[in-house]
C-alpha cells in the first residue's frame, strides 16, 4: 500500500504597521534574516506593490495622482493592487508553506482612508471581501514611535527626494495616525502587537521577535507538549 504524502504546513502570515518613518522597512527584513536562519522559509514583499501589476499601481499611489481622482478612486486602486499582490504573491507563498512578512496590508486602508480620511467603512469592508475573503495575518506587529520622530526618521531616509503622497500630509495628520494605529492595536489585541519602535534598530527587534515568539511558536510548543 503506497504511503501517504506529508502534508504541507501553510506558511504563516505577519504584517508590519505603523506611521511614517516607523521602522518597518528595517525591522521586517532583520525578522526575516532571523526566520531564514532557523530555516523558515521566508519572503519580504510590501503594500501598495509587492507584484508586478501592484507595483505599477503602487507609482500613481504614492505619486499624488490616485488623491486627485478623489478618496474613494484612490482606494479602489489601493484594493486592485491588494487584489494581485494576494492573487499573485501572497496566497500562492502561503500554499507553499513559506513565511510571508508583508510591509503594511489592510490595516493601513482601515487607518489611511477609513479613519484619517472620508472612505465609508462599508465600502472598505466590502472590498476587504472581495480582495482578501478568508485571508486575515496571523500577527500584525504595529511599530509605534511619537509623529515628530517618525518624520525625522523619514526626511533622513530620503535625502533629496521629494516626499511621497503621504509624507507631505501635515503633522497633524501624523499625530492622528499614530493615535489610530494605537487605538487599532487596542481594538484587535488577539492579532495585533504595539512595539515601542523608538529605540535603536537592535532593541526594537528584540521586541518584535519576542512578540513572534510568544505569538506563534509558544502556542505550538505547548500543543507539542500536550500531544
Amino acid at each position: 500500500m503506497p504511503g501517504s504524502a506529508k502534508k504541507r504546513t501553510p506558511g504563516r502570515f505577519i504584517t508590519f504597521e505603523g506611521g511614517e518613518g516607523s521602522g518597518k522597512s528595517t525591522q521586517i527584513q532583520l525578522l526575516a534574516d532571523r526566520l531564514n536562519g532557523a530555516d523558515h522559509r521566508t519572503i519580504v514583499t510590501r503594500e501598495p506593490g509587492g507584484s508586478p501589476g501592484a507595483e505599477i499601481i503602487r507609482h500613481l499611489l504614492l505619486s499624488g495622482m490616485g488623491k486627485l481622482l478623489g478618496d474613494e478612486a484612490e482606494t479602489l486602486l489601493f484594493a486592485a493592487a491588494r487584489d494581485d499582490h494576494v492573487q499573485h504573491v501572497i496566497k500562492p507563498a502561503l500554499d507553499r508553506g513559506v513565511w510571508v512578512l508583508c510591509d503594511r496590508f489592510t490595516d493601513s486602508t482601515q487607518v489611511y482612508q477609513g479613519k484619517l480620511g472620508n472612505v465609508s467603512p462599508g465600502l472598505i469592508n466590502a472590498l476587504e471581501r472581495v480582495t482578501i475573503g478568508d485571508l486575515k495575518p496571523d500577527l500584525t506587529l504595529v511599530l509605534d514611535v511619537p509623529a515628530a520622530v517618525g518624520l525625522a526618521r523619514a526626511i533622513k531616509r530620503r535625502g533629496a527626494v521629494a516626499p511621497d503622497r503621504f509624507e507631505q500630509e501635515s503633522f497633524e495628520f501624523h499625530e492622528k495616525l499614530r493615535d489610530a494605529y494605537r487605538q487599532l492595536a487596542n481594538e484587535s489585541p488577539a492579532r495585533c502587537v504595539l512595539i515601542d519602535a523608538n529605540a535603536d534598530a537592535e532593541t526594537v527587534a528584540g521586541r518584535v521577535w519576542d512578540a513572534v515568539r510568544q505569538r506563534l511558536f509558544a502556542p505550538a510548543l505547548n500543543e507539542t507538549a500536550r500531544a
